[in-house]
């Protein structure tokens, strides 16, 4: 029997009401939260068993159970280094946040020495996702606007004029673990569902998790040959498709693949590469100063996770913000005919195979413009942006080293100029 564990009491005064706030109980069972509504100063009593969950108290100023499942599920995360306090790595965090802005820029390579703040990097922008729309109860997170985010269960709804549930949902951000198995990340056969009531289900793996949200590859350089073959199948046709057991299914999964690795450890297939938009660089910091603030920093988060949190969280909503308003500008931002055809230049000139390294660079100039606030993409954006979208498209032969992004900045102002 699940346990259950009730807050502590709560005793509530109101002197600027007239009639008695609105109080929530909340009740914590396993895998299940139960909110009741109470008038009035209430005690909430429960009983204590034993319980995997954290004693959270709730009083006035909350306004639905939706808002208390939220501070529940915040309440639960283990803490996570706020992106605004990350010292330097400026290319990393901007090829992050570019492609939060627009993912169809279509994900980042972060490669760099070790220790350098990759992954706390990359998993501090769980704070910064904004909020989508997803159809209620769809295990693929699929967009009630767009045919194209819409698994094929939800489109037969749609044909047939159903009205679909709407709910807001923050973007997922899943990790795939080198350890993981290919029945893990492509789903398979529901073993539940099939001895228990003797019919074939499907089981949605860490792909149909990951659709319209990130998948997050630590040490991608280490992953095995066939997942990083079915990484590349999904991320070049948006969709999965799994044939096993008599089971034949295909669901959206359209992610944005951030993969993150040290080069001393190995490379990655130049296949693989082209198929991450963007390419930072990431080296240790050398200047003494700056290693004592990076240090100083990190103890104090290790000290007090909640104040040190806290102490970032104006920076941290004002740069979400910032996130939000640059997604809903970039529909509206435009980039001369001119400066295309001069990327399209640079491409040819340093012989990238495919069309990739024009289009990438494109929509990062536009989402860099956007994030500044701007309608119109200048050459000063391009310049910013397209060492990281081209230098990993250099290399032909997988024994070569990665260009440092020096050939391509040449090649750009000798084409801008």
């Amino acid at each position: 029997m699940a346990s259950t564990l009730r807050t502590s009491s709560i005793g509530v005064l109101s002197s600027r009401h007239h009639s008695p706030p609105s109080i929530y109980s909340l009740s914590l069972t396993k895998g299940k939260v139960s909110v009741s509504k109470f008038w009035g100063g209430i005690g909430f009593h429960g009983v204590k068993e034993k319980s995997q969950f954290s004693v959270l108290s709730v009083a006035t100023g909350i306004n639905s159970p939706q808002q208390i499942q939220r501070i529940v599920s915040k309440e639960r995360q283990r803490p996570v280094y706020p992106f605004s306090a990350i010292v330097g790595q400026d290319e990393m965090k901007l090829c992050l946040l570019l492609n939060v802005i627009d993912p169809k820029i279509g994900g980042v390579m972060i490669m760099g020495d070790r220790g350098t703040g990759k992954s706390t990097t990359v998993r501090s922008l769980v704070d910064l996702l904004p909020e989508i729309k997803v159809v209620a109860g769809d295990p693929y997170n699929s967009d009630p606007e767009d045919p194209e985010f819409m698994s094929i269960e939800v489109r037969e709804r749609v044909l047939k004029g159903e009205q679909l549930e709407v709910v807001f949902s923050k973007i997922n951000m899943v990790d795939l673990p080198l350890g993981a198995t290919e029945d893990r990340v492509c789903g398979t056969i529901d073993i539940e569902k099939a001895l228990t009531e003797g019919v074939k289900a499907f089981e949605p793996g860490l792909l149909a998790k990951a659709n319209r949200g990130i998948l997050y590859v630590d040490e991608v350089n280490l992953l095995d040959d066939h997942l990083v073959d079915v990484l590349l199948d999904s991320a070049a046709s948006g969709w999965n498709t799994v044939e096993r057991e008599g089971i034949s299914i295909a669901h959206p999964a359209r992610f944005i693949l951030i993969g993150s690795g040290n080069p001393e450890e190995g490379e990655l297939r130049p296949q693989l590469l082209d198929r991450f938009g963007m390419h930072a660089q990431v080296g240790t910091v050398r200047e003494a100063e700056l290693r004592v603030k990076i240090v100083e920093e990190r103890g104090r988060f290790d000290k007090n996770p909640k104040e040190f949190r806290d102490s970032y969280e104006a920076e941290q909503e004002k740069l979400q913000q910032e996130i939000t308003s640059a997604r809903s500008f970039l529909a509206s931002v435009e980039i001369d005919h001119e400066l295309k055809v001069k990327i399209s230049q640079v491409c040819a000139d340093l012989n990238v195979d495919g069309l990739r390294g024009d289009i990438v660079t494109n929509r990062a100039a536009k989402a860099l413009s956007a994030l500044k606030g701007r309608d119109r993409v200048s050459a000063e954006d391009i310049a910013i942006v397209i060492p990281n979208c081209l230098r990993h498209r250099l290399r032909k032969d997988p024994l070569e080293s990665i260009d440092s992004g020096l050939l391509v900045i040449e090649k750009f102002y000798e084409v801008f100029r």
